[in-house]
């Protein structure tokens, strides 16, 4: 176990959080435990196969198997494995549009105008809209977010370390 991520002091009793979480990096972790830190349990849509090469990618994507396998033993060390759900996610909202169980999303500034979409359409469907959570993106040693693209080219490890130069 990492830290004790208790749920006693969680604002919700269900958050909602989204990825492809691809080449499982710091600000992936970040991401994932503020919303075990709001959340007494938490639902982690993980993009399926199929939707991941829907977002066309400028890089390779590991395998769904492989990425919720990975995600499956971060939970684990985190110690909250019995807290966490994860769901195939074939759509940029899954269950998050509507599902009245959901009471908050954790997202990214990156990610944020996707959750007020969500919010609207919540509402279209007659639910409350969710409590958005925003994280900053994790910065990589130069300062610039840590993305799974920039590991992918080698760029950056998955803690951010600066491997290479950026070319521009």
């Amino acid at each position: 176990m990492i830290e004790s991520y208790d749920k006693e002091g969680a604002l919700f009793r269900i958050v909602a959080v989204g990825g492809t979480f691809d080449e499982l990096h710091k600000g992936h972790k970040v991401l994932l435990i503020t919303a075990f830190k709001y959340g007494e349990n938490v639902w982690i849509g993980l993009c399926t196969d199929e939707f991941a090469k829907k977002l066309r990618k400028n890089h390779e994507i590991a395998s769904y198997e492989d990425r919720a396998k990975e995600l499956a033993d971060f939970l684990n060390d985190l110690g909250v494995s019995d807290r966490a759900k994860i769901i195939p996610l074939s759509d940029p909202y899954g269950p998050a549009a509507t599902s009245a169980v959901i009471e908050a999303i954790v997202v990214s500034k990156e990610t944020e105008p996707r959750a007020r979409e969500l919010n609207s359409l919540r509402l279209g469907n007659g639910l409350k809209p969710l409590k958005i959570i925003v994280i900053d993106m994790v910065p990589a040693e130069d300062q610039i977010p840590i993305s799974t693209t920039r590991i992918r080219w080698g760029e950056i490890d998955r803690e951010g370390k600066l491997l290479r130069k950026r070319i521009n």
